[in-house]
């Protein structure tokens, strides 16, 4: 069964203890820089961000602990104005 998540390349940075946290991640050909982690959350085979991105985008990304594979869940537009 296919699942309706995109497939990601995300950068992590790994802090004294060992947990990744997103820096940025690939878009087809565009490079979005995480500006800030908004919440984090963990689920029994998942570890789950809520990121702010340097595009006003706000998404979540979540990382497979088992297949070490990071999907897009959800992504917001900034609001136009």
């Amino acid at each position: 069964m296919e699942n309706d998540y995109l497939t990601l390349y995300v950068e992590c940075y790994a802090g004294y203890r060992g947990e990744e946290t997103p820096q940025r991640f690939r878009l087809k050909s565009r490079t979005i820089e995480v500006k800030e982690v908004v919440d984090r959350w963990l689920a029994p085979t998942h570890r789950y961000f809520k990121v702010m991105g340097d595009d006003g985008g706000t998404y979540i990304l979540r990382h497979d602990m088992n297949d070490n594979r990071w999907e897009m869940t959800l992504f917001e537009a900034r609001p136009s104005l």
